[in-house]
């Protein structure tokens, strides 16, 4: 990748800031502040944004809240393609190029840890080739055995798996650990060095009110029509996994087909997005670079 002349002569590495954290946790009103205040540009690090549709039920911030601030990495493909984190990291490194080109400072900001590892950590996927007759034996098995099997196999790589009810992740990880013969952690590589100086910054609350946000979150997003959002994807897309995995969109699709009412979808909901959010705070903890609830000088000082 080309560097600024700048940074060519000073011959230092593009300054990338990152903002991570569990679901709820303000992640994009602080984002959208910082870069405000340091004149910069938000590139979204959520699996879910990626996907035109996915608005209400997965906290896409509108383009009002996004208060002028160009936003990437958002709306870029429709819910049938898979989009990978490989796709993602390579088409959102150009971006951070482009906004440095630009003099401007590239923030990066989400929930979604291994968009993160790949992108800002030089991680490296485990060189594992699909089985394809393993996966169509564990396709038979539901989200959760799946997950339970993980857990007896790898339990700590178990806490690293983002979306507990992903099938086609959860096949994966399987796949790994059968046949790489090794838990996760020792699966997976990370390159000696980033290209990117990134200073990283964790967002988080203590349990109970981090809890109390995701409960509010989700009654709101009841009032701002989630339910007439998922009846409108499935219109439109169908069944498809990205739609029917999704936390929020499944939870609406368990009562669309009346197999509970919606008050106990709403409570299934909040349950699986506190355990989401355990997840989350589990594999960021492992970077031990990001510095928790601190804040940059001019937000430190906007904020007194």
């Amino acid at each position: 990748m080309m560097q600024t002349l700048s940074e060519q002569k000073n011959n230092r590495k593009p300054r990338v800031i990152a903002v991570v954290g569990p679901t709820a946790s303000g992640k994009t009103s602080y984002s959208i502040e910082l870069a405000q205040r340091i004149d910069g540009e938000i590139i979204s690090a959520d699996s879910r944004l990626v996907y035109r549709g996915f608005d209400v039920a997965c906290a896409k911030p509108s383009a009002e809240e996004r208060a002028g601030v160009p936003h990437y990495m958002m709306d870029i493909v429709e819910p049938e393609f898979d989009y990978t984190a490989g796709l993602y990291a390579k088409d959102a490194k150009k971006i951070i190029y482009d906004i440095v080109k630009r003099g401007k400072t590239p923030i990066v900001a989400g929930g979604t840890g291994l968009y993160f590892r790949l992108l800002l950590e030089n991680y490296e996927p485990p060189k594992i080739a699909p089985d394809y007759e393993l996966r169509e034996k564990l396709k038979e098995l539901s989200a959760s055995d799946l997950y339970e099997m993980l857990k007896e196999m790898d339990p700590e790589g178990a806490e690293t798996i983002e979306s507990g009810n992903d099938k086609k992740k959860l096949i994966r990880a399987v796949e790994i650990v059968k046949l790489g013969g090794k838990p996760l952690s020792l699966i997976r590589g990370v390159s000696a060095e980033s290209e990117f100086d990134v200073e990283w910054i964790g967002l988080n609350f203590p349990r109970e009110e981090l809890y109390e946000r995701i409960n509010r979150r989700v009654d709101l997003m009841l009032e701002q029509g989630m339910l007439d959002e998922t009846k409108y994807l499935l219109k439109k897309h169908g069944r498809v996994p990205n739609l029917v995995c999704t936390i929020g969109y499944k939870e609406m699709i368990m009562y669309i087909d009346g197999l509970c009412s919606l008050e106990e979808a709403l409570e299934k909901l909040k349950q699986n997005s506190r355990k989401y959010a355990k997840r989350q705070l589990t594999w960021f903890r492992k970077n031990p670079l990001i510095k928790w609830n601190t804040y940059p000088e001019p937000i430190t000082k906007k904020r007194k």
